[in-house]
Order: structure tokens, then sequence, then C-alpha cells
């Protein structure tokens, strides 16, 4: 005979299972040709975030399909980005709103051709953000996101996941990646590409668009970043696009604690 059980306890055992769902991030990665690969972090940080910055490439470089290794920064300006790596920037960008940002450049629709970190100082120096678990939950998920992953969870008062990858008020078990982190890199870079983006030049002898791109801008206000086209469980807008045909910049933004985000703010801002 077929067990039944009420419709109220399969409620609860559902809402009682985390939602570990697929958390690529619009199925972008770096173009290779094979496995494991290297992605060169350029280190464009200050003393105090030296320690931050070596555990972010420590964590992520324990995943089996990818490495970071850190070189020397090229970045320009405010963060200008490198063909073919990430450049990890700090700075007192100013009242933004924002804690971090990562920006990646896009060609043929998914393939990354570069990355950008940046980290602001202005709020880090504050007694709110000034902490390890902090800078390391901003650095490790900024990055994380030039690596093609996204959120598994943007409820800022839901429980900790225990991922950097997960929004939160509380940093303090969310510093590092998970299992789930690693794996769904697994998934993400589980093909071959005919091409790679991780070299100076793409394929043609092409460099790649990145941010800032006009002379004096420094590209740190959400209206710069193009059009808003996701949004965190908080209603802030999250993730932006700015869309210059055949390749495109696409950012994703971290938040301060106090609102900044939110549909009319960057409607003000716009």
């Amino acid at each position: 005979m077929a067990r039944r059980y009420p419709v109220f306890f399969l409620l609860i055992l559902v809402l009682a299972v985390p939602a570990f769902a697929n958390h690529s991030w619009g199925g972008y990665h770096w173009a290779r040709t094979s496995n494991p690969f290297t992605v060169k972090v350029g280190d464009n940080v200050t003393s105090q975030w030296d320690g931050i910055l070596n555990t972010t490439i420590s964590d992520w470089s324990s995943s089996t399909v990818l490495n970071l290794t850190k070189v020397a920064g090229q970045a320009a300006g405010r963060c200008k980005g490198t063909t073919g790596r990430d450049e990890v920037c700090n700075g007192s960008y100013g009242q933004t709103g924002w804690l971090g940002v990562a920006s990646i450049s896009i060609t043929g629709g998914t393939h990354i051709t570069l990355g950008t970190v940046k980290l602001n100082d202005t709020y880090f120096a504050s007694p709110t953000y000034n902490t390890t678990a902090w800078r390391n939950l901003v650095s490790c998920q900024e990055v994380g996101h030039t690596l093609g992953l996204d959120h598994q969870d943007t409820n800022f008062n839901n429980a900790n996941l225990g991922t950097c990858m997960d929004y939160t008020n509380d940093p303090s078990t969310n510093q590092h990646p998970n299992k789930h982190d690693y794996d769904e890199l697994l998934t993400i870079y589980s093909h071959l590409d005919s091409f790679t983006t991780i070299s100076a030049l793409l394929p043609g002898g092409t460099t790649a668009l990145s941010l800032p791109t006009l002379s004096g801008d420094d590209m740190d206000e959400p209206w710069r970043w193009g059009s808003p086209v996701a949004w965190d469980g908080e209603g802030r807008a999250n993730v932006f696009v700015l869309d210059r045909g055949d390749e495109q910049v696409v950012t994703r933004v971290v938040w301060t604690l106090k609102g900044e985000g939110s549909r009319e703010h960057v409607d003000r801002m716009r």
C-alpha cells in the first residue's frame, strides 16, 4: 500500500531542505582549451588588504578545475581591467553606497575576457565593516563573481549557508567558499572551448572592453554601469549590463546595510 503523508508535512519537509539551486551566473565563464586552468589576479591592493587577497586566492584555488595566481597589478585609474586576467583594487571610492563591485567584460554572449574587483575603503574604514569577516566576505564574493558564480541566496535575513556567495547581515560564518561553490565551478567548466580568453590578447589580436572606459570618468556610480537587470532579496538592484554590441560589461554590486541600491536610489542617480 502506498504511504500517504499530510500535505502540511510535505510542505514542512520541503521548507526544511536548503534550496541549493544552480548558481552559475548567466553561464559566464573563462574560455580555455584545457582544465585545470589558471587565472592571473592583479594585486592592486594596499597592505591592509594583502592578507585578505591571499586568503581569497587560496580559497578559490582549492577548486579542482581552476587556480588563481597573484601577479603584479596593472590596473590604471580607478581600477581599469586588463584583458585575460582579474584586477583587484581597493580605494576610497566615496559615499557610493557599495562595499564592493565586480565587473566582467563578456564576448560571444558568455565568455569572460577580463574581470575587475573594487573594494570601497570609505566604508571598510568604518567600525561596522572594518573587520576581517566583512573584508573576507566581500573579497571572496566579488572574485567568485569574476569566475562565473552567482549567489546561493540573496536574502540577507536567511540563516547563513556557510559560503561567501550568500548575502548576510552577519559575515562571521560566510567568509569562504563551500562545497557547493566548488561543485558549481566543476559544472560551469565541465566543457572546453576551442579558444582561450585567459591571455593578453583575444582571438584576432584584440583587447577587451573594461570599466572605466571614459577619460576622467571613475565609473563608480550605478548609472554608469548600464541598465539594472536583477535585484537582491531587499529589492535592490545588484546586476547591471552595459551593452556595447559585440561585447558587454556586466557588473555585480554588494551594497551597504543602509538601503542604498533600491530602485528609487538607482533611479535618482541615473
